[in-house]
């Protein structure tokens, strides 16, 4: 791979502009035998005005100028990826940009693999591995709290907090090998037991926090799901056109018309909440509308929120069934139409009910109420308040390495007699040896080690790693 000079057109095609970039170590030279910039004598980080220019035809026996760019010029190792890069500014006619890319290819390219100019930033040390999937999840972030969770990781964050940990438990296991090298001294100890105890709780607390954070990350990052439930007719479609400002979802007086699911995604306060409009539920004898019920149902099931909407007082039945199939939920009651009527006492045992959980008067028709309704669903999230330095795991492979260092660290306190009596840990009689201990401390160093690359990762997990992001990228 170091060997070879790649190319690919790194903006999406079809704009005013495009950016094609170069990156390898014949780059410089390749760039220079299609434009009058000689990119070996250009100083580092600078922008030429040229013009791209191909061989003589066989018809005109004339080059022909292609476009008039602009050639950014970055010397190894200060480029995105370490090596010679180039990268040129072209009108974005997809004629002028394949044409580029052919002349390229021509001149000694080869077309880059998806993912490739960000896995030799890595392989030249750019970034570290956690660093470098940030990049993909910065790409696709679409609201402020997952472009924040992004950030946070390109910077380094994690990474500086899992070298904190790696470094302490390092130092651990130094200790126990190093009285393995004095094992005829049966009372030598250089690591203190209960130090040693101490210690690797409070790294396991790091990591446990580290992996607990998962939940959230995957709910910023995926948005946050919100069931909308009711009767039929109570005006489900209508709040979720008004939510999105779209008429996604068809407005009828017909009863049942939804009869599958419809999904769209806002933002609300930097965070993506995905609002699922569900079949009204009612007793019915049609087949097709039966299993838009049950699916309702299901909905409900995996929602983190669930939106109730009424427009009449439900029976104690209604209310019991609500409160049972959102007992894990953050349920909203919606009272719905107050257009027509805001008569109170219509609704008098709503409070009585459901005490517990929030009541808000709307009017979906009209968009009154909406402005307190997303406030409501914002606190139902019950999202923690983000700074640019948090560090929320959004990663399944970062949170299974995260796990499996917390087994093996569960393991070293076993071995060491660690076990919790009324909350405290206690010491009882150590089971295992300093060469183990230090064996299941080695396998939680190597495990924190996957996830930023600085323990070798086998070529099929950064295939498969880098295969998901874009061409360019």
């Amino acid at each position: 791979m170091k060997n070879d000079t790649i190319c690919a057109l790194a903006t999406a095609p079809g704009g005013a502009l495009g950016i094609i970039r170069i990156s390898g170590p014949e780059a410089f030279s390749i760039v220079s035998s299609i434009c009058s910039v000689k990119c070996e004598c250009a100083e580092p980080n600078t922008i030429r005005y040229t013009h791209i220019v191909s061989p003589a035809s066989t018809e005109s026996g004339k080059p022909q100028t292609i476009d008039e760019v602009m050639v950014s010029v970055f010397h190894a190792p200060r480029s995105y990826t370490g090596e010679d890069s180039v990268e040129i500014s072209c009108h974005g006619s997809r004629y002028i940009l394949n044409k580029v890319l052919e002349l390229l290819v021509a001149g000694g390219c080869r077309m880059a693999r998806p993912g490739e100019y960000t896995m030799r930033a890595y392989l030249n040390g750019k970034m570290d591995l956690s660093q470098a999937e940030a990049v993909a999840d910065l790409i696709a972030s679409n609201n402020r709290a997952s472009h924040q969770m992004a950030m946070s990781q390109l910077r380094g964050h994690f990474s500086s907090e899992l070298a904190k940990l790696r470094e302490q438990l390092l130092k651990l296991t130094s200790l126990l090998e190093l009285e393995l090298d004095f094992s005829d001294h049966e009372d030598l100890e250089f690591a203190d037991r209960n130090q040693l105890v101490e210690l690797t709780i409070n790294i396991d607390k790091h990591i446990t926090r580290l992996a607990h954070s998962f939940q959230t990350g995957q709910v910023i990052k995926q948005g946050v799901p919100v069931a909308i439930v009711g009767k039929t007719n109570v005006g489900k479609s209508t709040l979720l056109n008004r939510l999105i400002h779209e008429e996604r979802a068809i407005v009828s007086d017909i009863h049942g018309t939804t009869r599958d699911t419809i999904e769209d995604t806002i933002d609300i306060q930097g965070v993506a909440f995905r609002f699922i409009d569900t079949a009204g539920i009612r007793q019915t004898t049609d087949t097709i509308e039966q299993m838009g019920i049950e699916k309702t149902y299901q909905m409900i099931e995996k929602a983190r929120i669930v939106l109730w909407i009424i427009d009449q007082e439900p029976s104690e039945n209604e209310f019991k069934e609500m409160i049972h199939r959102t007992n894990d939920k953050s349920l909203i009651i919606i009272i719905n139409k107050i257009d027509k009527t805001n008569n109170s006492s219509t609704f008098a045992n709503i409070h009585l009910n459901t005490p517990d959980y929030p009541v808000i008067k709307i009017s979906a028709k009209w968009g009154q109420g909406l402005d307190e309704l997303e406030r409501a669903i914002y606190q139902a999230a019950e999202l923690p308040a983000l700074s640019d330095s948090d560090i929320i795991v959004t990663n399944a492979r970062h949170y299974d390495a995260l796990v499996r260092a917390h087994e093996s660290l569960e393991r070293v306190l076993e071995g060491m007699g660690a076990v919790i009596v009324d909350g405290q840990w206690e010491m009882l009689n150590p089971s295992l040896s300093g060469d183990l201990l230090a064996e299941d401390l080695r396998l939680a160093i190597d495990q924190l080690g996957e996830i930023t690359g600085s323990q070798i990762t086998p070529n099929e997990v950064l295939g498969n790693i880098f295969t998901h992001f874009c061409v360019g990228k």
